[in-house]
């Protein structure tokens, strides 16, 4: 068999990206396989392309709602209908259809949390499952920067499942990380192909602004002046969805704003407007980016620090994918770091919340045997997020055995060493961004994740160097055959696709 003919088949692609062609071919030849490849270079191929080479069911296990319905989206646009996410879009009704007649389907993706029910797993069971993908693998690692306690379950799972063949995917894992998760997964022997994070082709600079006033008035600037389209990236729903409004009253129409409270379908159409050119701006958080294989990304600026180095580089990674010159772009100002403390303590829950929640259930769990029946009660009485709830069920009402009081004990611990590590990322992030380290950024990043930078860059980064006029716009003219895109047709037929593909 030759992969390149099979690429070519199923995606109208002639050559393979860095990574792809090994990992494939690990996996055709029956070996659990481990990759770590950069943003950019097309992960999701590597389970799709197999998926079509391989007699069975794809099982894919998703952390984040967008990116699993993105990825579901692009497969439908791409032509195959054998594509469900068993997720909350879909309602009760259309689930049940969808699990009724789930060996229908080629491609199966699923939420962590979706495997503890005892009858989602054993319809999983019923299947002949060819490849059980973990995307966004770093998830598994409690040291890691998003770490999800369902994925740590994900080796029993996989036991329960009868073992089969494994990919794990990430893009960012530091040597630790990439440790836990083989230990967690509770495989023994692992082909592993680890790439460089480096996108050498992605040019890094931060600029210090005195105020709020001075970095909006520069985010004008860069956004009138930088060859698109581009991605600005905010921490808020609010601020994202304000500045699209004040680039527009500067003369940058053909912008919009992203997030992920959007209604679905203004979601979609964002999207294809700007895959297709009719726009050339994003304003998003981040949200946005996952699933979207734009390859002529230019610049990708944020105007708010990032809560890690990780997800930064994911980030820009949407940048450059043709391997043309590209921009990545922080512009911070003194005191920028407090938004993300803000937002990293808000992920957890405080220990008032705690403590409403354990008094509420510990007064009421012998008058009831449904901890399902008390969900809404306690989640509204003490203001958790789904999130937040997630992980306050999952200490407390997962592991009966243990005595209430030590399960609460265990959750607080976890919490407060959950929080350490989050404001160590976010101190990390702002030493590198204050240029606290000595020279090179991109090298400061390499040593980070524990890589030596070996190839020299022109236009590398603004400790070494930059001439920003390279990424200057050359002409202002769009091309007529993106604005000839016919974006009510094409949202017309991607929701009929995804109504036809449940």
């Amino acid at each position: 068999m030759k992969l390149e003919e099979e690429l070519k088949k199923h995606f109208n692609y002639t050559t393979f990206r860095s990574g792809q062609k090994e990992v494939i071919s690990s996996i055709l030849e029956g070996n659990h396989t481990i990759a770590m490849l950069p943003t950019g270079t097309g992960k999701s191929l590597c389970y799709q392309l197999s998926g079509y080479l391989l007699n069975g069911q794809i099982i894919i296990i998703s952390p984040l709602l967008s990116l699993m319905q993105d990825q579901t989206e692009q497969l439908m646009m791409n032509g195959e209908k054998r594509v469900i996410a068993l997720n909350s879009f879909l309602s009760q009704q259309e689930r049940n259809q969808a699990l009724l007649r789930l060996d229908m389907y080629k491609f199966i993706f699923l939420s962590p949390e979706m495997l503890k029910s005892e009858f989602i797993l054993n319809k999983l069971k019923e299947l002949q499952i060819a490849l059980f993908v973990i995307d966004e693998a770093h998830c598994i690692s409690q040291w890691g920067y998003d770490f999800r306690p369902d994925y740590l379950k994900l080796g029993n799972f996989r036991k329960k499942l009868g073992d089969p063949l494994t990919l794990a995917l990430t893009a960012t894992a530091t040597p630790e990380v990439k440790e836990e998760l083989i230990a967690s997964l509770n495989v023994t022997k692992w082909n592993e192909f680890i790439y460089s994070v480096d996108r050498p082709n992605i040019a890094l600079a931060v600029e210090m602004i005195e105020s709020y006033q001075d970095k909006s008035q520069r985010l004008v600037e860069l956004v009138q002046n930088l060859e698109g389209p581009g991605i600005v990236y905010f921490s808020s729903k609010k601020l994202a969805e304000k500045m699209a409004i004040h680039l527009k009253r500067h003369g940058i129409e053909r912008v919009m704003a992203y997030h992920g409270g959007m209604e679905q379908e203004n979601r979609v159409l964002i999207q294809q407007q700007f895959l297709h050119g009719q726009l050339d701006v994003i304003c998003a958080t981040s949200a946005f980016g996952m699933g979207i294989n734009k390859e002529n990304i230019r610049y990708v600026i944020h105007f708010h620090m990032p809560l890690q180095l990780e997800s930064y580089l994911q980030e820009i990674g949407r940048a450059g994918r043709d391997g043309m010159k590209s921009i990545a772009l922080l512009l911070y100002s003194p005191g920028d770091e407090q938004l993300p403390y803000q937002l990293a303590e808000g992920e957890l829950p405080s220990e008032e919340q705690l403590d409403l929640v354990y008094h509420t259930f510990e007064e009421k769990h012998d008058l009831i045997h449904d901890i399902a029946a008390l969900e809404n009660e306690l989640r509204n009485f003490s203001g958790l997020t789904e999130t937040q709830w997630r992980l306050v069920a999952d200490y407390l009402f997962g592991n009966t055995e243990e005595p209430l009081q030590q399960r609460y004990n265990q959750l607080k611990v976890f919490i407060n060493e959950r929080l350490q590590v989050k404001r160590r990322k976010i101190s990390e992030m702002l030493t590198w961004a204050s240029a606290q380290l000595n020279g090179c950024r991109r090298k400061n990043i390499l040593k980070y994740f524990k890589e030596d930078k070996t190839i020299e860059v022109d236009d590398c980064c603004d400790q070494c160097g930059i001439n920003l006029s390279v990424f200057y716009k050359k002409t202002k003219n769009h091309k007529t055959a993106e604005s000839s895109f016919d974006w009510k047709n094409q949202l017309a037929k991607i929701l009929l696709v995804s109504e036809r593909g449940r």
